[in-house]
């Protein structure tokens, strides 16, 4: 199986702080891995540098190579990489159709821009994708009316359609009620059904989907635990990377702690 991601001895400096210390992580193309970890502890910021928006120290040992390359032009990097967050969108944005949303996922851009021209192959491919993550009721909804939970299902839409070859989900279902929770989770299962590489950032258990048998537990800038989801999603490993008492259930292959 090919690589799609190899860190070696990455370390991130921010504000003055090391944010991300000695970090190790291979990842093969088709995997589906969960990364957990409480707030604060350096996993946001693992994913912006693995997009490049952020740098690590230029030392002697330190390695990034995603999908096999060390050197990136950022605008190939984004098409391949689709990025989801909890983040809101820009202004530009909620003035857009669901269907015209996914079609800036091609240019990487907030908003359709009078210079952006979606060939004929772009809009078939964002109408594929609005099938694919079951967004066509969203065709032609404005994104600034949908709820929170539609508002995500239309941007991971978005960053699968400029041909994304894995996607990093970070803490994609923050702020979404619990049915828009179970919508949301069930559309990422379908995903790991298709083979998506993915690369799933949250401190929520219930979020950890069947598939994703891998899990990277984080804690204070450092990967601390790295195996089978059996070996890692225990009450008492839990109540360490958390800081507080946890208890854990499993129904249909889904954890739930509190």
């Amino acid at each position: 199986m090919s690589t799609f991601l190899d860190l070696q001895h990455v370390n991130v400096v921010r504000g003055g702080r090391t944010v991300l210390h000695d970090i190790n992580l291979q990842v093969a193309k088709g995997e589906q891995i969960a990364i957990l970890g409480p707030n604060g502890c350096g996993k946001s910021t693992l994913i912006k540098t693995i997009t490049c928006e952020l740098y690590p120290l230029a030392q002697e040992q330190t390695r990034i190579a995603i999908f096999g390359r060390p050197r990136w032009d950022l605008t190939e990097l984004k098409r391949r990489l689709g990025v989801v967050s909890a983040d809101l969108p820009g202004k530009p944005t909620l003035s857009i159709t669901g269907y015209e949303a996914i079609l800036t996922g091609f240019f990487s851009s907030s908003t359709l821009w009078p210079n952006l021209v979606a060939t004929e192959v772009m809009r078939e491919r964002a109408e594929e994708v609005l099938i694919q993550v079951d967004a066509v009721r969203l065709r032609d909804v404005l994104f600034g009316e949908m709820s929170a939970g539609q508002q995500r299902r239309v941007m991971i839409g978005r960053a699968l359609a400029g041909s994304a070859e894995c996607l990093l989900l970070d803490e994609p279902s923050n702020a979404l009620d619990l049915l828009a929770q179970r919508d949301l989770r069930n559309l990422i299962v379908s995903l790991a059904d298709q083979g998506t590489t993915m690369l799933h950032i949250t401190h929520h258990i219930a979020d950890i989907i069947p598939a994703m048998k891998r899990v990277i537990c984080m804690k204070e800038g450092r990967i601390v635990a790295d195996g089978p989801r059996e070996d890692l999603l225990t009450e008492a490993n839990l109540q360490w990377l958390f800081g507080t008492e946890v208890s854990l259930s499993e129904r249909d292959g889904f954890f739930h702690a509190w």
